[in-house]
């Protein structure tokens, strides 16, 4: 891109402003309540933005078809909670400690993932827009363990810096979609971990149409590709908010097995498959946690009528 384009515009340092002060307002308030604050803009926004709810609706119907109108209404709602609270903490993570996120997060089978580690291969973390995955991966590095993380860049250069010195504060580094496949292949012959988000809308040739709470949906394949190139180890990791206990969980779950014939091509589409099986199975346990209002079938295969 020409200089001209690179150069913040004036309405860049204008949302950058903006963005600044919303963040360090949320981050002087005692933590309960910045999530109290985030919930309450959450709920306004899920009351405002009436294309965003209408999708989420949608998204509902499509892979819960047999839950009333209300129950999935009262999904929605509680799925903008938990994203107010995911803001709130955004916003308050550069004051963490280890100490003081450890008050509030708990790992579940952590070994899984330093067994995985130790094979030397690298370790490709499967997870989603389920629970509070901004918190996941600046938990994991607080705890000594930094980790990629496949980004796409937010379309204000300076806003996308600012959020990107949030997330990499303790060692995380940034892997941009554009040029994730180089980057995925070095980091795995170094041994390292990346976190790839694998639930969002995809199209052809990066997508292939795989099952989605039975319904095709274009998913990024990715993932499955480098997993068979270079043998590193993939690993199903979630942070989400368990009720009961007042706080959230770190799953780190066993190692997937992975289909691995002669023929790549059928392997690949295989392992997508399995992959989002392993997504659906963990919205389908905490189907307020996921992020609904993104058009996931967007995507269609050819001569099917749109969903949306």
């Amino acid at each position: 891109s020409t200089p001209e384009a690179s150069r913040p515009m004036l309405r860049h340092r204008l949302e950058f402003s903006l963005a600044w002060l919303f963040i360090h307002a949320l981050r002087a308030l005692p933590r309960a309540w910045a999530r109290a604050a985030g919930a309450g803009i959450a709920s306004i926004a899920h009351d405002s933005l009436s294309r965003l709810r209408r999708t989420g609706l949608r998204n509902l119907e499509l892979a819960f078809p047999t839950l009333s109108a209300s129950e999935r209404a009262r999904i929605l709602r509680m799925e903008y909670r938990h994203l107010g609270w995911l803001l709130a903490e955004f916003c308050q993570m550069p004051t963490y400690t280890p100490e003081f996120a450890g008050r509030f997060i708990r790992y579940e089978g952590l070994e899984h993932y330093l067994n995985a580690r130790e094979r030397g291969k690298g370790v490709l973390v499967l997870t989603g827009h389920l629970g509070a995955w901004e918190l996941s991966s600046f938990y994991h590095s607080l705890a000594g363990y930094p980790m990629g993380m496949v980004i796409r860049r937010l379309d204000n250069p300076l806003v996308d810096a600012m959020v990107n010195r949030i997330r990499c504060q303790h060692g995380n580094r940034v892997l941009h979609k554009d040029d994730f496949a180089r980057g995925l292949l070095a980091a795995m012959r170094a041994g390292e971990t990346v976190g790839i988000l694998m639930d969002t809308n995809m199209t052809p040739p990066q997508g292939l149409f795989v099952p989605f709470f039975g319904v095709q949906a274009c998913t990024a394949s990715g993932l499955a590709r480098v997993a068979l190139k270079t043998g590193a180890a993939v690993l199903p990791g979630f942070l989400l908010w368990e009720e009961s206990e007042g706080q959230y969980v770190l799953h780190c779950d066993p190692e997937l097995a992975l289909a691995s014939t002669v023929d790549a091509d059928a392997d690949t589409a295989d392992n997508t498959a399995r992959f989002t099986a392993v997504l659906e199975e963990a919205i389908r346990q905490y189907p307020s946690q996921w992020l609904w209002m993104h058009r996931r079938w967007k995507t269609r295969p050819s001569g099917e009528p749109p969903l949306y």
